[in-house]
């Protein structure tokens, strides 16, 4: 009997439905751990796929999240014919989002695999493989070839495919080796056994991994300096495979309408005017947007999109001789929470993009202007958040090196911790490769190099030369840790209420962290059993109460020389229950009114309109 083709298109369609529904049949989230109402709107054939780099856009890309191969091996065995399952990228394979919920080790290694396709429209183009963060070592092949490898797990990096890819389908392998805490290299609060303030190791992909066509002669970066004082902003483009005679064309628009227009040679920095210029600040974030063209024999051979704002960050001594920080020229004070950037379902990676721009929202309608971005590094699209937002952020070094290695700090007469070459080595390059990825980031006005004493090491050294590679951001040096003066602020840090202990008459003086009120919510906690804060209390108003005679006092420091503060925390981590949310964040805390008030009039103590 002959089948009619409508039948035969029928059959092929289910089994091609049916084989997706498989495929995507495997994933669920692992464990039994409390989830983000995310979670529940998480499509494993749709993750995370908004443009993961606003700050130099192409139009076209393709997203490699989803379901891939995984197999765990010991460490240096050779690639597995067999894989265990499927792990959905990006989420860590120690989260509940991954579908495996599995804690790896320095003794294993994790090993992806996946395949794709290259777009028939791409023809003519080089392709280049992108991820946008690794923790911590990554080897990659296409097509059994091995095309690199990268170390660090906070900044993205990518690899030129196109002389590896062969007709079809394509191979993508990645080996990962993170030995948490048992290795020297940055990690931020993930250690092998997590408890109290230290969490869940993070191991593996945890950022989207992309690819994108690039012309051969191409954008590969632009880095952006705006400067108020002259009504001008530097840009330089940074390219790939140009030759002599290339020429590079930036415009300027507000709006759509253009400010301004420059060619230049290619590798050139540009310096554009930008005239009666549109402040960018919490209050007024706007940001101007940029179009980069790279011409080659009268032709565009690559464009590319970005914006900036046009703010600027300094210090300097007020009418009664106490130096404070300035936004565009006027005293402005800094004040927000300390966040460390944690999800219970996705570990370090948020489970939507609207969960990740959940928590700077909450931020702002809680009053706060400032962000302290605590030992971990974001997706640039939480930056862009930031800046379109509108909200100041602090960025910490997530430092690291065996073990907590999380010394006491003395202010006058500690020691300083002593790393080993490699070591060293290791945070030198990653702190370079940070401030790279984020230099052109307007929200940005703080670098922290060291968190308390925590591998504290050469901090003169180490603040100057921050200082020297952007002097157009403060630094600070060492928040909470052994006092040396270099760098811009001293910090200080007090549990649980505001203190000021120490002062400096030459720098900028703030409370770096204090606050920690805990507050335990049933049916939100990830340990039910074991959970702290630096003071408990055991409900909302009582927690609030709290919260505002905190902030009371602050008022009186700020009056006597703080110009920033920092509260612990927005969100509950892991055990710790010292947030303004639940770590799934279903539940609010405090009162957001009251909390509000009060922080506003912290701020209008010295910040002028």
């Amino acid at each position: 009997m002959r089948r009619s083709k409508a039948t035969l298109f029928c059959v092929v369609l289910s089994y091609l439905i049916g084989g997706f529904n498989m495929t995507f049949g495997q994933w669920k989230p692992a464990g039994d751990k409390i989830k983000t109402q995310w979670a529940d709107q998480l499509d494993p054939a749709n993750v995370l796929n908004e443009y993961p780099r606003p700050l130099m856009v192409r139009e076209q890309w393709k997203n490699l999240n989803g379901l891939w191969d995984y197999a765990i091996t010991d460490k240096g065995a050779i690639a597995p014919i067999d894989f265990r399952g499927k792990i959905l990228v990006p989420f860590a394979i120690e989260s509940s989002l991954s579908g495996v919920m599995e804690q790896v080790g320095g003794s294993k290694e994790l090993w992806y695999q996946t395949s794709f396709d290259i777009p028939l429209d791409w023809k003519g183009q080089n392709v280049l493989l992108h991820f946008g963060a690794v923790d911590w070592k990554a080897d990659v092949w296409i097509n059994d070839v091995q095309i690199g490898s990268h170390t660090g797990g906070y900044a993205p990096f990518n690899f030129d495919i196109t002389p590896f890819l062969r007709n079809g389908k394509q191979k993508l392998l990645v080996k990962v080796w993170d030995p948490t805490d048992d290795g020297p290299q940055p990690r931020g609060k993930q250690v092998n056994k997590p408890e109290g303030i230290w969490y869940t190791p993070v191991t593996g992909i945890w950022q989207t991994v992309w690819l994108e066509p690039v012309p051969k002669k191409r954008i590969r970066n632009i880095k952006t300096v705006p400067n108020m004082d002259t009504g001008t902003v530097s840009i330089t483009p940074e390219l790939e495979g140009t030759s002599y005679g290339d020429i590079v064309e930036i415009s300027i628009f507000d709006e759509g309408a253009l400010v301004s227009k420059a060619k230049t040679r290619a590798g050139m920095e540009i310096v554009l005017p930008v005239k009666n210029a549109k402040l960018w600040s919490p209050e007024t974030p706007f940001l101007y947007d940029v179009e980069v063209s790279l011409m080659s024999d009268s032709k565009e051979v690559d464009r590319v999109a970005s914006y900036f704002g046009m703010r600027k960050i300094r210090m300097k001594k007020d009418a009664f001789g106490i130096v404070r920080m300035q936004l565009n020229n006027k005293d402005y004070f800094q004040y927000g929470p300390l966040d460390q950037g944690w999800w219970p379902d996705g570990l370090y990676t948020s489970p939507t993009d609207e969960a990740l721009k959940y928590d700077i929202v909450k931020t702002k309608e809680l009053g706060f202007n400032m962000i302290r971005k605590h030992v971990k590094v974001e997706p640039a699209r939480w930056y862009a958040h930031c800046d379109r937002l509108g909200i100041l952020v602090w960025q910490d070094m997530p430092n690291g090196d065996k073990g907590p290695q999380w010394q006491n700090h003395d202010y006058f007469s500690g020691t300083e911790f002593t790393r080993s070459a490699e070591s060293e080595a290791i945070y030198r390059s990653e702190w370079k490769e940070i401030m790279d990825y984020l230099y052109s980031v307007p929200s940005i006005v703080v670098w922290v190099p060291f968190n308390e004493a925590w591998g504290q090491f050469k901090t003169e050294e180490i603040a100057q030369w921050t200082k020297s590679y952007d002097p157009s951001r403060l630094v600070n040096a060492a928040s909470g840790g052994n006092f040396y003066r270099t760098g811009d602020i001293v910090d200080l840090h007090n549990y649980p209420g505001p203190a000021m202990y120490l002062y400096d008459a030459q720098r900028v003086n703030v409370l770096g962290e204090y606050g920690g009120i805990g507050l335990a919510v049933e049916n939100h906690l990830w340990k039910p059993d074991n959970n702290w804060g630096y003071v408990k209390f055991k409900n909302s108003k009582e927690t609030t109460n709290q919260y505002v005679e905190y902030a009371e006092e602050l008022k009186k420091l700020v009056k006597a020389g703080f110009s920033g503060a920092i509260y612990t925390q927005t969100t509950d981590v892991e055990g710790e229950v010292n947030g303004f949310m639940t770590y799934d964040r279903k539940v609010d805390k405090m009162k957001v009114p009251e909390v509000r008030k009060v922080n506003l009039e912290v701020i209008d103590i010295v910040s002028e309109k």
